[in-house]
């Protein structure tokens, strides 16, 4: 029996160790990634760049169907059963207002990235429609050849380009567009210092040199901001106030915990009438999310009624 790893949505579907044959099977070239561990089982070099996007391109071809993934070079590369569990959480809060989970919910992607890797997994899923947005033009891009090497996701997936770089929501949700909810992956770092420092301690985790590729890659605004990721989401937290009858649930990835109780006072003071945390685990690796809606039980209610 395979094992699973700890912590996963029960609905993820990558609880079991990778199937390495199966998804060569749909991804050939992830063949030239194989190797051999220490304890004889066949495996990926996790420390290459190329054979993490490879891998990635294998699992969103064999468990989502999605053709001809590519990233530009120097783009976040996402690990795929993380940001699926993002997606399945989100799923079960929209179903506490609605009784089920919605098939038909309209989502907000707050920096898409090169890689659109949440619409990708969310319109299979489940699916939902997105409106993925960004500041980059080669992200937009990126994410638009994607999207053109599947033709049926015209229908699913749009995209729309922030223009103004200060901005986060203002000038990308339209007069009376609604959406059900609101995701975002923001930077972390405060500095390209720290984002620098960060990086090199995941090198030498993986046992790269200093000279060597980040298996992950990620430009500047992909990593961080002034301020980090407290100053990003206050900043989200700020400007959603002034959309709190468009969307349903907003919410954002917190990369550490410590930052939780600066963000629930901005959400305090912006006068967010609830506020959920949900918890996620990925082997060893612990993250989370937190949802706000300005809107009460009653109003959400009748808000998915008319959405739909």
């Amino acid at each position: 029996m395979k094992a699973q790893k700890p912590g996963l949505h029960p609905r993820n579907r990558h609880h079991a160790r990778y199937d390495l044959p199966a998804l060569c099977k749909d991804t050939p070239a992830l063949s030239a990634f194989i190797v051999t561990s220490p304890a004889g089982e066949q495996t990926i070099n996790f420390a290459d760049p190329d054979a993490v996007k490879t891998l990635n391109e294998a699992l969103l071809a064999h468990f989502y169907q999605v053709k001809g993934w590519n990233i530009p070079e120097g783009f976040l590369c996402p690990p795929v059963p993380g940001r699926a569990d993002y997606l399945h959480h989100l799923a079960d809060l929209l179903a506490e207002t609605t009784g089920s989970v919605p098939t038909n919910a309209s989502v907000l992607d707050i920096g898409t990235g090169a890689n659109l890797i949440y619409p990708l997994i969310g319109s299979h899923e489940y699916g939902w429609r997105f409106t993925g947005t960004e500041v980059n033009a080669e992200a937009i891009a990126g994410a638009q050849a994607i999207i053109d090497a599947n033709p049926g996701m015209t229908r699913q997936i749009r995209l729309r380009r922030q223009k103004d770089p200060q901005a986060i929501l203002t000038g990308i949700i339209h007069k009376n567009e609604m959406f059900d909810a609101m995701i975002c992956n923001p930077p972390f770092h405060d500095s390209a210092a720290t984002a620098r420092e960060g990086n090199e301690r995941k090198r030498r985790n993986l046992g790269q040199q200093k000279n060597d590729t980040l298996n992950f890659g990620g430009q500047e605004q992909e990593l961080w901001c002034e301020g980090g990721e407290v100053a990003f989401i206050s900043k989200m937290i700020d400007e959603s106030r002034q959309f709190e009858r468009q969307v349903m649930w907003f919410t954002s990835l917190v990369s550490r915990g410590d930052n939780l109780p600066l963000l629930y006072a901005a959400l305090t003071k912006a006068g967010a009438v609830k506020v959920v945390k949900k918890e996620m685990a990925q082997g060893q690796k612990q993250s989370r999310f937190i949802a706000w809606t300005f809107l009460d039980d009653d109003k959400r209610r009748r808000f998915a009624a008319r959405a739909r």
